[in-house]
């Protein structure tokens, strides 16, 4: 069974088994037919290897692959961008993919230290980095839409979610001593709550021997200036992933510009150049082993 077949398993919106048809889909998606098509033609979003001319009917796992899209979109990503990042879960295979697996598993059975075990497997086996966006970051994604479809409950979004930033906080503690003297302040924008990827950005720039100061969610733009002024910051980032919360997240970046202390941005607020057209400081990016070195280089010149 692929990667995209095990994701698919237990979900209770749509089939287990056999296929269903492009009116069917539409209902049960809540998506019109006209959009469906629109994602098959323009983004390959499921893959179809159909014969033309007959009807179209989706299997399973091209039903989850649809509702990756739909919610990728739903939360405010463009359909290229939300085409990209489908084909990226969904193509993950090999050691990453079996990880994955297992970390979804344990998040299956409540299973805390079983997520950190599957964690530390993966860093062991791919490095730190690789851990975090290969493995980490795609199941966290992956179980923010079981979530959202119903897949899993709020208890076991949260039970996982704290089991990796337990993980993380470990990593953090026994990573090699700074070097660097002056502290990278990390922060959420002002209305922006999730701070796994802010955490693993700082496990990876901790190891790359810079101290970190994680600020958390929903950092207003007054905190993150007094901060940033208090610790003599060498560099400050700010994370920003909701449409809604993009002007203030903008404040805090232009507040940060105004101090002359170098400012780092990303999230999918900016994943666009529109989104990031006369915006002062670098954007990072999306993966972020690229972030990391991006960082190190900059704040080193």
């Amino acid at each position: 069974m692929s990667v995209s077949d095990q994701l698919a398993a237990g979900e209770p919106e749509g089939v287990s088994s056999g296929a269903v048809s492009i009116a069917q889909a539409s209902k049960l998606l809540r998506v019109p037919m006209p959009t469906l098509r629109s994602w098959e033609l323009r983004y390959g979003i499921p893959e179809s290897d159909r014969v033309s001319g007959k009807h179209r009917r989706y299997t399973a796992a091209e039903m989850h692959a649809l509702r990756l899209m739909r919610d990728e979109i739903a939360r405010g990503t463009r359909a290229s961008l939300a085409a990209r990042s489908v084909r990226a879960l969904l193509g993950v295979e090999g050691p990453a993919g079996e990880l994955i697996q297992s970390v979804l598993a344990a998040s299956d059975r409540s299973d805390p230290k079983g997520i950190r075990n599957e964690l530390s497997r993966a860093a062991d086996l791919l490095g730190t980095g690789p851990a975090v966006d290969e493995v980490l970051l795609p199941a966290m994604r992956q179980i923010g839409q079981w979530w959202q479809t119903g897949r899993c409950d709020v208890d076991q979004e949260h039970l996982t979610t704290e089991a990796a930033r337990s993980w993380l906080d470990k990593r953090m503690a026994f990573a090699p001593p700074p070097v660097m003297s002056n502290p990278l302040i990390l922060a959420c924008g002002p209305g922006d709550l999730h701070t796994i990827g802010l955490e693993a950005l700082a496990l990876l720039m901790r190891e790359n021997g810079w101290p970190c100061r994680v600020l958390g969610a929903r950092t207003s733009t007054d905190s993150l200036v007094t901060s940033a002024r208090a610790a003599a910051a060498a560099g400050v980032v700010v994370v920003a992933h909701l449409p809604t919360g993009r002007r203030r997240a903008l404040a805090s970046i232009a507040a940060v510009h105004d101090l002359r202390i170098p400012v780092f941005y990303a999230g999918n607020a900016f994943s666009t150049p529109r989104s990031r057209a006369q915006l002062p400081g670098v954007y990072l990016g999306t993966r972020l082993q690229d972030a990391a070195a991006l960082l190190a280089d900059h704040l080193r010149s």
